[in-house]
C-alpha cells in the first residue's frame, strides 16, 4: 500500500500552497462580471460558484449526519443563478468553505453516517469529503481563473502568481 505524507486538510480546503486560496479568486469581482457569459464557455463564473456551493453544503450536511440523498443528475448540482445575486452567491461558497474547515479539527477518520448511497463514495470519511471538495473547487476555480482572464478580470485585488 501507497503511503503519502500528511496532508493539513484545513490548509488544503482554504488555503492551499499550490495555488491561490479559494476565497482569494473570487475577490475583486464585480457582479456584472460574475454573472457574464462568455461566450464559448457553458457557465459564468456565478454558476461556477453557486454549484461549488451546492456541493459545499451537500458534503457538509452528510458530515453532519443529514441523509440528504444525492442528486439523480449532473443538473440538479448546477442551481440557477438570479441576476444581481453574486454577493449571496459568493458569500454562500465562502460560508461553506469555513465551516468544512473546521471540521478538519474534528476527527477526520471518523466514516459518514449515514454512508452515502453512491458506490464510489460509501466508504467516506471527513478526510475522503475534505479531499474531495478541495480537489472539485480547485478544478472548477481554474475554471474561473481562465474566464476572469478572458473577461479582464485578473489578477484579483489581492494578487496572485501570474505565470
Amino acid at each position: 500500500m501507497l503511503q503519502f505524507p500528511a496532508v493539513n486538510l484545513r490548509e488544503f480546503v482554504i488555503s492551499p500552497i499550490a495555488y491561490l486560496p479559494p476565497e482569494k479568486a473570487l475577490e475583486g469581482l464585480s457582479a456584472a462580471d460574475a454573472e457574464r457569459h462568455v461566450t464559448g464557455v457553458r457557465h459564468s463564473v456565478a454558476e461556477i460558484v453557486a454549484h461549488l456551493s451546492f456541493w459545499e453544503e451537500w458534503f457538509y450536511g452528510r458530515c453532519t449526519g443529514a441523509a440528504k440523498p444525492m442528486v439523480h443528475s449532473a443538473a440538479a448540482g448546477w442551481p440557477a443563478v438570479a441576476d444581481g445575486s453574486w454577493p449571496a452567491v459568493q458569500s454562500r461558497f465562502v460560508d461553506y468553505l469555513q465551516k468544512l474547515a473546521a471540521l478538519a479539527d474534528e476527527d477526520v477518520t471518523r466514516p459518514l453516517s449515514p454512508a452515502i448511497e453512491f458506490p464510489p463514495l460509501a466508504n467516506y470519511t471527513i478526510a475522503d469529503v475534505l479531499v474531495h471538495v478541495a480537489t472539485h473547487n480547485s478544478h472548477h476555480l481554474g475554471q474561473v481563473v481562465v474566464i476572469r482572464q478572458i473577461l479582464g478580470a485578473w489578477p484579483p485585488p489581492a494578487g496572485s502568481w501570474t505565470w
